[in-house]
């Protein structure tokens, strides 16, 4: 395995969220490379759960045409310096109105690190009341609230295909024993 340093970046064009160019590579071997890039702030998904339901959002995903993406709570790093659990709480009572008492980091992983740098950190949270005011979607958000009962994880795990999704629902499955 050969290590890497960057060499260069050339960031080709910035939109309100993404960054995208290419980066240069210079690998311990000498040999250099050039790869296109997408620079990513990074997110947060958040597991939210009582004793009988898993709280999940369906959701338009036109990039990847999807016309309801059933998901798990998330929101994009889009506040300079936030912390990561403050960023979580406020995407958890922005998109399904609940706020929780229990917080726990599960894990952070990087859904496409091929061309993307984004890392998506899932927490799952307990304890759940209403938070005040309730749901408060963004304006260009259409998010459907979807309560979904956790005697059948299995059939929510089915119907997705979102990645930090999948992770938290197997995640879930796992720590409940099913």
């Amino acid at each position: 395995m050969s290590a890497f340093e960057v060499r260069s970046e050339n960031v080709e064009w910035r939109g309100r969220l993404l960054a995208a160019g290419s980066e240069t590579y210079r690998y311990s071997d000498g040999q250099q490379n050039t790869f296109d890039k997408v620079w990513h702030p990074g997110a947060v998904a958040i597991v939210a759960y009582d004793q009988s339901q898993v709280w999940l959002v369906r959701q338009p995903r036109e990039a990847a045409r999807l016309q309801a993406s059933l998901e798990i709570p998330a929101g994009k790093r889009d506040r300079a310096g936030e912390p990561l659990l403050e960023l979580a709480a406020r995407e958890l009572a922005e998109e399904v109105g609940k706020q929780a008492a229990e917080w726990r980091q599960l894990l952070a992983f990087v859904p496409s690190p091929g061309f993307c740098d984004e890392e998506v950190t899932i927490f799952a949270a307990t304890g759940l009341a209403a938070a005040d005011g309730g749901p408060a979607p963004e304006p260009d958000e259409h998010i459907e609230i979807v309560p979904w009962p956790l005697s059948d994880l299995g059939r929510a795990i089915a119907a997705t295909t979102d990645a930090k999704t999948l992770i938290g629902l197997m995640w879930l499955e796992r720590e409940l024993g099913r």
